[in-house]
């Protein structure tokens, strides 16, 4: 089979790298993909200088070379009807359509499902006028969670302790408009452990993957700025599968069932990022894709075939992944000033020296060494019987890596770990 990859970053990396692991697969095209991608074992790779928003592009290179699986990365993609566009070529593509894709586009949509649906979920109010949200906010108090309703890559979060950090939140998205003119969502702040538990779903079939934990926060002890996540790991000791399997059940499944009911049918990854509350499991938030770090964790652990997997579940057929009983844990190496404003071209040495997996994030090739080119750069994942027999092999290897342009956290796990 002839596999196209759409995207860029450390999930997509992580994608291709397993996809080459299929007897299945002949060939994989990636785009637009980074230069770290280019060598995934025995399989030949082709970086596509196509933009992953370039549906019309993308259709036409896939009819061109004979394409016969795509798989999509980013959210902006989803959420534009790239999947819609596919379909209408007759064309094999792994992604929810347009209509679909709004569970993680609009917020609104997903909590309005959730509702009606009677999916557990906090409380919410939506509002669009800054002195409005700030009146609610006077009346509700602090600690409490506003989301911006649509886009922002991870960071249109804000956990607010207090009611100078909510205000804050609220003039961002309302008056300053930092991710559009959307409006935003203020949710009741919930308490427990946080888990992603992603699925493969195709309509009313739903099958799960193994749950991850990543870390949020910027810097040591979960401390500082929101980001895209900053390492992850996988299992997660502190959810009992009890609570797992209540998850896939009466979150996961109810909402694959309620799309169909709705009329836009999902196809593709249903990624569920779930609270363990003292009433049980609670939805944060839906995304319509792969998670980014957790998939670097979770594609590793998996022993068996994605691309059988995502074949047969394309045909209806049954599906059950197998995966190692080792634990996996990763750790992200971001750009100094990140999830802000951060420099690029900075050189990166000695990942030729590193044994364990990296995924490569945001770099490029410059004079045929690779240099950073984003905030989040190198993804390293560690491997071993325990969390914390994984945690020492990732940071072994994050340690070979030289750039003084680099900082990660140092405490991934640490909490799992403690409590194991």
């Amino acid at each position: 089979m002839n596999i196209l990859i759409i995207g860029r970053g450390g999930r997509e990396h992580a994608i291709a790298w397993k996809a080459a692991q299929s007897p299945l697969v002949s060939k994989l095209f990636i785009a637009p993909g980074n230069e770290g991608m280019r060598h995934l074992g025995q399989v030949p790779v082709e970086l596509v200088n196509i933009n992953e928003n370039a549906s019309d592009d993308l259709v036409a290179f896939a009819l061109e070379h004979h394409i016969d699986l795509t798989i999509v990365g980013p959210e902006a993609a989803l959420i534009n009807g790239i999947a819609n566009r596919f379909a209408e070529a007759g064309l094999a593509i792994f992604a929810p359509t347009r209509e679909a894709a709004r569970i993680e586009g609009s917020k609104q949509f997903a909590k309005d499902l959730m509702q009606k649906y009677q999916i557990p979920t906090a409380s919410f109010r939506t509002f669009s006028q800054y002195e409005e949200a700030k009146q609610y906010l006077q009346e509700t108090g602090a600690p409490i969670v506003i989301k911006y309703d649509g886009i922002a890559a991870g960071k249109g979060v804000v956990v607010a302790m207090t009611m100078e950090e909510a205000d804050q939140a609220l003039q961002d998205m309302l008056l300053d408009h930092n991710f559009g003119e959307g409006k935003v969502l203020m949710e009741a702040y919930l308490e427990g452990p946080e888990f992603s538990l992603l699925t493969l779903v195709n309509g009313r079939q739903v099958v799960p993957l193994v749950i991850a934990q990543d870390h949020k926060r910027a810097y040591d002890g979960d401390k500082g700025p929101n980001t895209g996540g900053m390492g992850a790991y996988s299992p997660v000791p502190v959810i009992p599968q009890a609570q797992i399997d209540w998850a896939i059940e009466h979150i996961m499944q109810a909402t694959a069932n309620a799309m169909v009911e709705e009329g836009c049918p999902f196809t593709g990854i249903l990624y569920g990022g779930l609270m363990l509350t003292a009433q049980g499991p609670k939805v944060i938030e839906f995304n319509a894709r792969f998670g980014d770090p957790e998939t670097e964790v979770v594609l590793p652990k998996m022993k068996s075939d994605l691309v059988q997997h995502i074949v047969d579940l394309l045909d209806h057929k049954p599906v059950t992944p197998a995966f190692y009983e080792e634990a996996f844990l990763g750790v992200v190496m971001a750009t100094k000033g990140y999830p802000g404003k951060y420099g690029k071209g900075f050189p990166i040495r000695h990942l030729d020296l590193v044994k364990q997996t990296v995924f490569h994030m945001g770099t490029t090739l410059k004079d045929g060494e690779y240099v950073t080119n984003g905030g989040r750069v190198l993804f390293v994942v560690g491997k071993g019987h325990t969390l914390a027999e994984a945690q020492k092999d990732a940071y072994e290897g994050v340690n070979m890596i030289e750039c003084p342009e680099l900082f990660y956290r140092n405490d991934i796990g640490w909490q799992a770990i403690k409590k194991a």
